[in-house]
């Protein structure tokens, strides 16, 4: 095992079992962009405890009786995603492993478990899976997964499946029905839908598919939070400052997830070393794309700061995305890029203070 985080929420490579926090609740399944629907699924495991009656955090562990035993709340998930070992191709994700264990942290999780996703683990059969995997490894207590889940040799386990196997074990498993989005509101529905703004099922597909199309608000009502892109600040062309517009450039997880190119109307964030949110640096304007108007060659993610001065150089920024306001486009001189900038900090100024 190994210990890849600190601050409330262990997260170990399951290669091997030693170093493992168990016993353990376990919520199964991919969990990438930890939206709504997955925090449904991760729910039952939080207070897995309270059930068993066992202590409620591990620091109470020396006030136990001695029949009594603490269970870990433990989000178990696989690495790399599943698609990305199937297809050999690299696939970006909403929340990239620091962004995950953040989310699963301020949800309760005290353990994230990465099974290796390699050939060996893809062949295992749902009953095979569940005796070395599930029982002998993670000593698991108690299960819960979407009732979309599939797992085993090709897939062939359904959530059905896991709660037949699992019984023979003891095992309870919570089957938890899908969540469906109505264009305001999740609800909790069997319905689905491939419709972003009628009946849809939440699924980390529709969140990329809404980003795609630059739909901030409903990808953040499906979230449960603003989709948010976090990274530290370097330096890039300083061409802003020369238009009046300085901005800090975002240096992202190559594997994080990026909207629809174009400018965003957003709130910005300082991250602490332990990656705790300080107070709000401001409201801000962002550019993801290539820049055209300045024949740039590459993609890049550029925040301009409204109302704000100073050296943000290598601070770790978490921007949050509240509005797409326009595609990015190539404008004939520096000049109409400036006015559009300062039309683009007007309309951004509306949004946020709405």
């Amino acid at each position: 095992m190994l210990n890849l985080s600190q601050n409330g929420c262990s997260v170990w490579v399951a290669s091997s079992s030693e170093g493992l926090l168990t016993p353990t609740a376990v919520a199964l399944g991919k969990f990438d962009g930890v939206h709504l629907g997955h925090q449904r699924v991760i729910q039952p495991v939080l207070h897995a405890g309270s059930h068993l009656s066992v202590a409620s955090s591990p620091q109470s562990k020396e006030n136990q009786l001695p029949n009594q035993e603490y269970i870990y709340s433990t989000v178990v998930t696989f690495d790399p995603h599943p698609q990305e070992f199937f297809t050999g191709q690299p696939r970006t994700l909403l929340t990239p492993l620091d962004e995950k264990v953040q989310q699963l942290r301020s949800l309760g999780v005290e353990q994230l478990v990465l099974l290796p996703f390699d050939k060996e683990l893809s062949a295992l059969t749902p009953e095979e899976f569940v005796e070395k995997i599930l029982v002998q490894q993670l000593q698991c207590q108690q299960i819960s997964i979407g009732e979309d889940f599939c797992f085993g040799e090709k897939r062939s386990g359904t959530a059905k499946d896991l709660q037949l196997i699992a019984a023979k074990y003891n095992i309870p498993v919570a089957i938890v029905p899908l969540q469906t989005y109505t264009g305001d509101s999740p609800i909790q529905s069997n319905c689905v839908s491939t419709t972003p703004t009628q009946d849809a099922r939440i699924s980390t597909s529709l969140i990329r598919q809404t980003l795609e199309q630059g739909d901030i608000e409903n990808a953040n009502l499906l979230l449960g939070r603003p989709y948010t892109l976090i990274g530290h600040v370097v330096q890039g062309q300083q061409l802003g400052r020369t238009i009046g517009f300085p901005t800090a450039n975002l240096q992202l997880p190559k594997e994080k997830f990026l909207p629809r190119q174009g400018v965003y109307a957003v709130r910005v964030f300082t991250l602490t070393e332990t990656s705790d949110v300080s107070p709000s640096e401001g409201l801000g304007v962002m550019n993801i794309g290539n820049r055209p108007t300045v024949n740039g060659t590459y993609s890049s993610a550029e925040v301009h700061l409204l109302d704000w001065s100073g050296d943000l150089y290598g601070k770790k920024l978490a921007v949050q995305l509240v509005k797409f306001l326009r595609p990015e486009q190539k404008f004939p001189s520096l000049e109409a890029l400036k006015t559009q900038i300062q039309l683009d900090c007007v309309v951004a100024r509306e949004v946020l203070g709405a």
